[in-house]
């Protein structure tokens, strides 16, 4: 995974919107970090309209649905893997996982 650059994940966002996209968010419950708290998302079929990146790092990435918003806070790196997910996750200044956010066309291995 490589440092986010703002301008290339927006661009590779619109490639997946405006179509039945599954997404996997997750946030760490403490087996990575030292905090005690966390969410779980996977296959969840969604479609969005657009998606923004904002911040200046960590950045915040949003998803605009057809009656709110998904968004991930804390992400810091990202990769399209050879299967042409979008995967974007967070790490904190140690390294560990925190936050990640991940798109496909398909569903994702359970």
């Amino acid at each position: 995974m490589t440092p986010i650059d703002p301008a290339q994940v927006t661009a590779r966002l619109k490639e997946f919107a405006g179509q039945p996209v599954y997404v996997h968010l997750e946030t760490t419950t403490g087996a990575y970090t030292k905090g005690a708290f966390g969410a779980f998302v996977r296959n969840a079929v969604i479609r969005f309209a657009e998606g923004r990146v904002a911040g200046h790092g960590p950045f915040r990435v949003g998803l605009r649905l057809e009656e709110g918003w998904l968004y991930a806070e804390g992400l810091t790196h990202w990769e399209v893997d050879a299967e042409g997910r979008l995967l974007l996750a967070g790490h904190d200044d140690q390294g560990r996982l925190t936050v990640a956010l991940e798109l496909s066309r398909a569903p994702f291995p359970l």
